[in-house]
């Protein structure tokens, strides 16, 4: 990742084609070593290719990735048969409110007290 970024700051700074020097430069100031070989990928898969069109079909693909949402289900444990987690869940009965005191309100102190 880091010599994509530095790849991208080089291109930032109006450099459209950096040099393996120039990647070598940016990472090394701030003392990281720079493996040639990754330098030399970067630079033979980048060279030639419009940045901003890149980023552009970059969020267009990661826009299709769902995030978020519900977890998937989590295998039973000890493992218990299959059809034992496909059977339906009991009914839970309905829970009345509890009453709220005025004493569980604050607790006889506040927050940024």
């Amino acid at each position: 990742m880091r010599y994509v970024a530095a790849y991208l700051l080089a291109a930032l700074s109006g450099n459209n084609n950096p040099s393996a020097d120039d990647l070598k430069k940016i990472i090394g100031s701030v003392g990281i070593d720079c493996e040639a070989d990754k330098i030399t990928k970067i630079i033979g898969e980048l060279k030639g290719k419009n940045i901003e069109e890149l980023i552009t079909k970059g969020q267009e693909k990661l826009a299709s990735v769902p995030s978020g949402g519900p977890a998937a289900a989590a295998a039973p444990a000890g493992g218990a048969p299959a059809a034992a987690a496909a059977a339906p869940a009991k009914k839970e009965e309905k829970k009345k409110p509890e009453p709220e005191s005025e004493s569980d309100d604050d607790m006889g102190f506040g927050l940024f007290d």
